[in-house]
């Protein structure tokens, strides 16, 4: 009587009382599926979750979803779509046959509990660097198999392995009109900026950002309709490279610590009450 109690509070929209201490990320963390809605994502990348999350199935003619023990290849329809159709695309380049898949999001979206801030509606993807050219990975080798790093001098410069291919699928990527922006280390944005000769517009969306040398991160818009969706400013105009070469030089040769900056305060972590009120309806649903 006590759990279907909680449960009826929850979907009603009350506040319980272990839920204003449990962190968000217990409840998401634990799903093992899906909730029966339609889809919907709820919220900001990094402050909400997903109903109706859609699988994307472990193997495809052009992709293979990574491991597979986080159970986190779930996404929003349009997000599954875009992986295929990206992947399709990956498939042209020498030396790929598609496209290693990391984190998407959980079953019903959500904080994690280990890893990423966003990833939390289902609109994110985690795409390696590694070329995939074997699409034939047992579930072991899944887990145990590793990308590749492709930046040098701790991201300043892209390194050996990366190559034109690289290039080419995150540029496919980013022309995607679902394509909100990309984040990679800020060394293959500018190495992009200085390769590429044709139209620029596209390097608007990709975007520096500490790490993302083992994979790139694909952001997309919200779909069309949904209204409990919550947009991320667009990026600054321009191709942002200008932007990207100050990112490496500040690498290369670190600015001087401002001495009146404030302690950095800890992260917390959110709670059922911080996300969108629908999340509860989508943690409780069966």
């Amino acid at each position: 009587m006590v759990r279907i109690a909680a449960a009826l509070l929850i979907a009603l929209g009350l506040a319980l009382p272990a839920a204003a201490q449990t962190e968000a990320k217990q409840y998401f963390g634990r799903e093992k599926v899906a909730s029966p809605h339609k889809p919907a994502p709820f919220g900001g990348y990094a402050k909400g979750c997903m109903a109706g999350g859609v699988q994307l199935p472990e193997t495809g003619p052009t992709w293979q979803a990574m491991r597979l023990s986080r159970n986190r290849n779930w996404g929003h329809p349009e997000t599954i779509d875009f992986i295929k159709d990206l992947s399709a695309k990956a498939a042209r380049q020498p030396g790929w046959n598609g496209l290693y898949i990391g984190d998407i999001s959980q079953p019903r979206g959500g904080p994690m509990l280990t890893g990423h801030r966003s990833h939390q509606i289902g609109l994110d993807i985690d795409i390696w660097m590694l070329p995939a050219d074997n699409l034939r990975l047992s579930r072991n080798q899944r887990e145990n198999i590793s990308s590749i790093s492709t930046r040098r001098a701790k991201g300043a410069y892209v390194n050996s392995s990366w190559t034109r291919a690289h290039h080419e699928i995150i540029k496919a990527a980013a022309k995607d009109k679902r394509t909100a922006r990309i984040f990679v280390f800020p060394g293959a944005k500018v190495q992009m900026c200085n390769d590429e000769k044709g139209n620029r517009a596209w390097l608007r969306k990709i975007r520096p950002w500490w790490g993302h040398h083992y994979h790139f991160h694909v952001r997309l818009n919200c779909p069309r309709g949904a209204r409990g969706c919550v947009e991320q400013p667009a990026p600054p105009a321009g191709d942002g490279c200008a932007d990207a070469v100050q990112w490496a030089n500040n690498i290369i040769n670190p600015p001087p610590p401002d001495p009146n900056a404030k302690p950095r305060q800890p992260r917390r972590e959110l709670v059922l009450a911080d996300l969108p009120q629908q999340c509860r309806a989508v943690l409780s649903s069966r």
